[in-house]
């Protein structure tokens, strides 16, 4: 609570006097009566008023003060900020397909650093709309643009291998991010693709996808994950005496075409990335959330509620409960 005119408070200073005067006025009057005995008045019992007497002077200082309060104006402050953002709309496509099983992230697979770098990047937007694309041989999409990103999050998490996961193709999930951002109303519409093979699975290819988000000005990141050369890539072997499943690890040679993510890249206006560790990851997606800013504007209101009418009433009330006792029960007898 604030005071729009504070200097009334020095009014306050005149309660010294008026403490002043009650006190010098009760040690220098003393109302006397005479009587030839006095022995019958010493039995009356004393009025509880005699000793209320001083409440007086408390009731005027502090009506007093509630007077000076109501003159101080106490006011609240009410603030009503309106936000309006110029956003960024952002597919996320996640490549799934087999090759994602490779262990050169130890401890983990490519997949599941893949999802923890994504998850922290959508947990740093705050008024983004964003979706996600999942593809291996086929492409669809897993999430839709939204501002919910609690069910964006649960949906990275869930995303894993399926029975089509053989294959990459990776301009059928370019257009399939593109088709999710083409009717967008954002200033800028985003498209952040990470992969770990060469396209060799769908009917679109990557270049003429990219080609067509480009003329609905759409930008493309492309993020290339995976060592070079022969990486450790888990294999599921059967015994052939018992029948009993096993898992071993062999090393196979990494497919990324690094070539084709950078003209993606750059017919489109974006950047090209090259993870070979998780820690480099996460750097990627830091990046890309710096190059795209969301526009913010905001315009405060500022509103005030009067709350003097009640010290001032209660000021008020006060005084003239005090006038109404002096004049009553607290009356003097000249």
């Amino acid at each position: 609570m604030t005071f729009k005119n504070p200097h009334f408070f020095l009014l306050l200073l005149f309660c010294i006097p008026m403490i002043w005067l009650y006190i010098l006025r009760e040690r220098k009057t003393k109302v006397t009566v005479r009587f030839s005995d006095l022995s019958i008045l010493k039995k009356l019992p004393v009025s509880p008023w005699l000793k209320l007497r001083h409440i007086l002077p408390v009731m005027r200082i502090v009506g007093f003060g509630f007077l000076v309060v109501a003159l101080a104006r106490p006011q609240k402050q009410h603030t009503e900020v309106e936000v309006t953002t110029e956003g960024v709309d952002i597919m996320l496509i996640l490549d799934i397909s087999e090759s994602m099983k490779a262990l050169d992230f130890k401890p983990d697979n490519r997949l599941a650093v893949a999802k923890r770098s994504m998850k922290d990047f959508v947990q740093k937007r705050e008024h983004d709309r964003i979706g996600l694309v999942l593809f291996a041989a086929r492409a669809y999409t897993r999430c839709p643009l939204t501002n919910d990103y609690g069910v964006l999050l649960q949906m990275i998490d869930d995303a894993d291998f399926t029975d089509f996961s053989n294959r990459t193709a990776i301009g059928t999930a370019i257009a399939t991010a593109a088709n999710r951002l083409k009717d967008s109303p954002a200033k800028s519409k985003v498209i952040v693709l990470l992969t770990d093979g060469a396209n060799n699975a769908g009917d679109i290819p990557p270049l003429s996808a990219a080609k067509a988000a480009a003329e609905l000005d759409m930008r493309i990141y492309t993020i290339g994950v995976g060592k070079e050369g022969k990486v450790p890539f888990p294999v599921e072997v059967v015994n052939p005496l018992t029948g009993q499943k096993q898992q071993r690890t062999q090393m196979m040679d990494s497919d990324l075409d690094e070539k084709e993510l950078k003209a993606i890249a750059t017919l489109t206006g974006g950047t090209f990335f090259r993870a070979q560790n998780s820690e480099a990851l996460k750097e990627i997606y830091d990046e890309i959330n710096k190059l795209e800013k969301t526009e913010i504007k905001s315009i405060s209101h500022v509103s005030w509620s009067e709350y003097f009418y009640m010290w001032l009433w209660v000021g008020f009330f006060i005084l003239m409960a005090e006038t109404l006792l002096q004049k009553t029960v607290f009356r003097r007898i000249p």
